[in-house]
C-alpha cells in the first residue's frame, strides 16, 4: 500500500508521518516539497508515485490572516485538493481531505450533522467549503473529514498557547459563549488510517463527508481550565486564575462559530471510530510546551 502525505510537518501531518511508519510505502512532503496549488507539479509527483491514497494534511489555517490574504487562501485551500484530487483521479487511487468546522455559520443549537446547511463566516470557511466542492467533483472515490479546534504536541495551538501565556501571568480572560470538541491530532490521524484499512478491507465504503471531532463538548474557558488544571497537577506550571468572557469582548478578524460542536455518529457506525478522547490526550502535559 503506497500512501502520500501532503503537509507533513503541520500538526495532523507530523503524527501521519509517525503512524503510517509500519504500515505501508509513505511519500510524505511538505510545501518546500511540493506546492500543491501547482497543478503540473501535483502531477508530476502523483505520477511518479503512483499511491493507493493520497491524504491532504495542507492548508492556509490562519484564520485571521486569511482576511487579508483571500488569494492565496483559495490557491491552498480549494485549489490544492482539487489538484490532488484529480491527479489521484487519474491512477484510481482514493482521496482522503481534512476539513473544518469553519464551514458552517455556528448558528445551530444542535451539533451539526453532515448533511446540514453550511454557512461559512469568513475567507477561510469560505474556501475550506470550495475546497471540499472542488474536490469531490473531481474525485468520486473521496473522504472529506471535518474537525474542529484540533491541538497536538506540534506546531501552533491553544493547548500550546495557554501553557506559554499561562506561564507568564497571574490571570487570563478566556472566551466562554464558543462550544466545540477539542480534537487531539494524532487522533485526526488515527481515523484516517482506519478508515484507509476500511477501504482496504472493503473495497467500498460511503464515500463523501464525515464528522470527527472531541468529546466532551466544552467552552474555550472550559478547555482551558482543563488544560490548567492538568499542568499544574504535573508541576508543569501553577495555574492563573481564569474569567470566562463573551466573545464580543474579544474581537478579531475573523468571526468564529459560537457552535462548533460535531456530530461523530456517522464516522463511528461506518467505520467503529469513537470521538477524540481529548482528556486523555492532555495526560502528556509537559510533552506541550513549546
Amino acid at each position: 500500500m503506497r500512501v502520500l502525505v501532503t503537509g507533513c510537518n503541520g500538526q495532523v501531518g507530523r503524527c501521519l508521518v509517525n503512524q503510517l511508519a509500519n504500515k505501508a510505502e509513505l511519500l510524505a512532503v511538505d510545501r518546500s516539497e511540493l506546492d500543491i496549488t501547482h497543478r503540473d507539479a501535483v502531477f508530476d509527483l502523483v505520477n511518479e508515485f503512483q499511491p493507493d491514497y493520497v491524504i491532504n494534511a495542507a492548508a492556509h489555517t490562519a484564520v485571521d490572516k486569511a482576511e487579508q490574504e483571500p488569494d492565496l487562501c483559495y490557491a491552498v485551500n480549494r485549489d490544492g485538493p482539487q489538484f490532488l484530487a484529480q491527479a489521484a483521479k487519474s491512477i484510481d487511487a482514493t482521496i482522503l481531505h481534512i476539513s473544518t468546522d469553519y464551514v458552517f455559520s455556528g448558528n445551530k443549537s444542535k451539533p451539526y450533522e453532515e448533511g446540514d446547511e453550511t454557512g461559512p463566516l469568513g475567507v477561510y470557511g469560505d474556501t475550506k467549503l470550495a475546497g471540499e466542492l472542488a474536490l469531490a467533483k473531481a474525485n468520486e472515490k473521496h473522504i472529506v473529514l471535518r474537525t474542529a479546534w484540533v491541538f497536538g504536541e506540534h506546531g501552533n495551538n491553544f493547548v500550546k498557547t495557554m501553557l506559554r501565556v499561562g506561564a507568564s501571568r497571574d490571570s487570563l480572560t478566556i472566551v466562554g459563549d464558543q462550544v466545540g470538541g477539542p480534537t487531539y491530532a494524532g487522533d485526526i490521524a488515527a481515523a484516517l488510517i482506519r478508515i484507509i484499512e476500511v477501504i482496504e478491507q472493503k473495497g467500498e465504503v460511503d464515500w463523501g463527508v464525515y464528522h470527527f471531532s472531541g468529546a466532551p463538548h466544552v467552552s474555550w474557558y472550559e478547555f482551558a481550565r482543563e488544560i490548567f488544571k492538568g499542568a499544574e497537577a504535573a508541576n508543569v506550571l501553577t495555574a492563573p486564575q481564569l474569567t470566562p468572557i463573551p466573545t464580543s469582548a474579544y474581537p478579531t478578524p475573523a468571526k468564529r462559530p459560537i457552535n462548533s460542536r460535531l456530530d461523530c455518529s456517522k464516522i463511528s457506525a461506518n467505520f467503529g471510530i469513537a470521538p477524540s478522547n481529548w482528556t486523555r490526550a492532555l495526560k502528556n502535559i509537559q510533552e506541550y510546551k513549546s
